[in-house]
């Protein structure tokens, strides 16, 4: 497997998880299956960074790591919005705080999102 294919395989796992902790109902786990939206995004475009033979910087900044995506394929400036969106996922429920758990809404937002980001990414790489 090329290192772009296994950046997308982790990447399709985060996807999954989400997926599933959202599909049982259980606000608790919301938080959870919130985090791996963001996590399956910044995965799958590092993936693109990757499979142009580009080293990928240790960074969770969805933004960042778009723009240099960007440098390679001017069509992931449609992305933006979308990343703009489950950028803070990385971190806004992780930890204790005023707003403990996202809303039904906020994680189905999410993997809509994701799932965008996700497709884009293996269209344009695969």
């Amino acid at each position: 497997m090329k290192q772009h294919e296994e950046w997308l395989s982790k990447a399709e796992g985060d996807l999954k998880s989400s997926k599933t902790l959202y599909a049982t109902g259980d606000e608790t786990q919301f938080d959870s299956a919130i985090y791996h939206t963001q996590q399956c995004a910044e995965k799958a475009l590092k993936a693109c960074i990757v499979s142009h033979g580009k080293a990928v910087e240790k960074t969770h900044n969805l933004r960042a790591i778009l723009e240099v995506c960007i440098e390679f394929d001017t069509s992931f400036e449609s992305l933006l919005d979308l990343v703009v969106k489950v950028n803070p996922y990385g971190t806004i429920f992780r930890y204790p705080g005023e707003i403990m758990h996202p809303t039904a809404d906020d994680v189905q937002e999410a993997i809509d999102a994701t799932e965008h980001i996700f497709s884009h990414v293996t269209k344009k790489i695969l």
